[in-house]
């Protein structure tokens, strides 16, 4: 059986990596619910509870800058269905975002918060604030890690590597990657990429070469 490279040009290479980094700032999603008898009553109860988790937040130290408020509605409530059912009022729903930098005291936060009237917590997502840094050593490193494999392949094949003619970033978590993983290093797999308490940034990276005799 006899394979033809259409276009031969030169080795291509993908590389990986992934920094880790303990979080300094989390992020929050609370949610506040009041059901009254009217509209007027539900949006009245749903404003003093908002008020009261606001000056909590504020007496936490958090600016409001880093407060949003990412949905607010009204609908009607009811209970059970067919013949049980029943209407319970009319429902005001608030969502907020925070972001929040304290960690040490991020319990005590929740804790105040939902003696506020916050009634749903919809998460709690730890991240870093220097993800860019982070993701530019991991990039960095995959380049590394691209050019390594690359020069192997031309010491195994018996030529050296020439410029580099091709750079495409690849995002490691997209679905399209898939076609670049079995090309990847699982040796080069961190053991601490689950490590609990931890933020992974990752980039992975396709570079192309050209090659010379060597």
């Amino acid at each position: 059986m006899q394979t033809t490279i259409n276009a031969p040009w030169g080795v291509t290479s993908y590389g990986a990596a992934s920094v880790q980094a303990a979080p300094d700032l989390a992020r929050i999603r609370l949610g506040i619910e009041q059901t009254e008898d009217s509209p007027q009553q539900a949006f009245t109860a749903a404003r003093a509870a908002i008020s009261r988790l606001r000056e909590t937040i504020r007496s936490h130290g958090v600016p409001d800058g880093r407060v949003s408020a990412s949905r607010l509605n009204l609908q009607t409530a009811w209970s059970g269905y067919g013949a049980e059912r029943k209407f319970l009022g009319y429902r005001c729903h608030a969502t907020f975002a925070i972001d929040y930098r304290d960690l040490e005291s991020l319990e005590p936060f929740l804790i105040a918060a939902v003696e506020a009237g916050a009634n749903e917590l919809d998460g709690v997502d730890f991240d870093v604030s220097n993800k860019p840094e982070l993701r530019a050593r991991a990039r960095t490193a995959a380049v590394q890690a691209a050019r390594a494999k690359a020069e192997l392949y031309a010491q195994a094949a018996g030529v050296r590597l020439g410029p580099v003619l091709h750079i495409e970033d690849v995002d490691p978590d997209s679905p399209g990657a898939g076609r670049y993983r079995g090309h990847s290093d699982p040796d080069n797999a961190s053991d601490a990429d689950l490590a609990p308490g931890s933020v992974v940034v990752s980039a992975a990276v396709v570079l192309g070469w050209a090659i010379t005799a060597s």
